[in-house]
């Protein structure tokens, strides 16, 4: 019996072993797709066009043919590592993984969405993917109102993936606070909700989009706060009909999809941008202008 017993706690005990290896292996594969996806948007000038991670034991890496620059994990002592381009021909040590994810998330861990450029996006704003679904909140906070609504943006490319990809935006709801428009006028619409709307239902076209974005669904819980913005437009000026109670915030959800398109000019898009040729195009009078970017 004390010998079964004595099997059975060692057996128990190699299977936790066990499991927590297996465990530590997973968190180190997902932070290190976080890290190189982050590395990728930070640093497109050594590391360009989205790769793959692959697997040689001990190493976790991806290889950027454009610049012959390697940059990945060892396994054995979890540290990141680079090599080549103007790291030379020995793998150059740059900093322990955990430190590296560390740094990531206090600079608000924005770039680790292989599809999305989200160097500019605003404070306050988190980004989660989960296959092609990209998940993007401000977590119940209001932020100031941004100047775009474009919480994706599309990478630049280095070279033209031929692959162009309407995006629609569907607004599942809407709501501003803050402003009471006590003026019913039977058939003109209340502004304030016209402008929720609008400021999320649009089209938009890109060409050249990286191929992880050519499918991709973005789900956005978002609060704007258009304080500072009504403030600027009425200044101490009071409007009869309307009352005004800050702070004045928008909460909006809505989700945005990604379609392939053949081209981007045969569709009903308000603009069209290309990636690779960092051009833009807004459509006027039913005809697409290029403007300077």
């Amino acid at each position: 019996m004390k010998q079964y017993m004595k099997q059975l706690i060692l057996s128990a005990c190699a299977f936790i072993l066990l499991g927590n290896i297996h465990f530590a292996s997973a968190e180190t594969a997902n932070d290190t797709e976080t890290l190189l996806n982050w590395a990728e948007n930070t640093y497109p000038q050594y590391f360009p066009n989205h790769q793959i991670t692959q697997s040689i034991e001990p190493w976790l890496y991806r290889f950027y043919p454009d610049t012959g620059i390697y940059a990945g994990v060892n396994r054995n002592d979890n540290n990141a590592y680079v090599l080549g381009g103007p790291w030379g021909d020995n793998p150059t040590l740059i900093d322990s993984l955990s430190d590296l994810i560390v740094q990531i998330a206090n600079s608000g861990g924005n770039s680790s969405i292989p599809a999305c450029n989200t160097a500019n996006a605003p404070s306050g704003i988190f980004y989660t993917q989960n296959g092609n679904v990209v998940n993007v909140t401000t977590n119940g906070n209001c932020i100031p109102l941004p100047d775009s609504n474009n919480l994706c943006e599309t990478p630049p490319q280095t070279s033209a993936t031929g692959i162009s990809v309407l995006t629609t935006t569907n607004v599942i709801s809407s709501a501003i606070r803050g402003v009471v428009i006590e003026i019913d006028i039977p058939g003109f619409p209340n502004p304030f909700e016209s402008f929720a709307q609008n400021f999320s239902n649009n089209k938009h076209c890109t060409i050249n989009v990286p191929a992880e974005g050519a499918n991709l669904i973005i789900n956005s819980d978002i609060c704007y706060d258009m304080t500072s913005a009504f403030d600027e437009l009425l200044g101490s000026e009071s409007v009869p009909g309307i009352t005004i109670t800050p702070p004045i915030t928008l909460a909006l959800k809505d989700t945005v999809t990604n379609q392939i398109v053949p081209d981007c000019f045969a569709t009903d898009a308000q603009t069209v941008y290309d990636a690779f040729a960092k051009k833009t195009w807004i459509k006027k009078d039913g005809s697409f202008v290029e403007v300077s970017n």
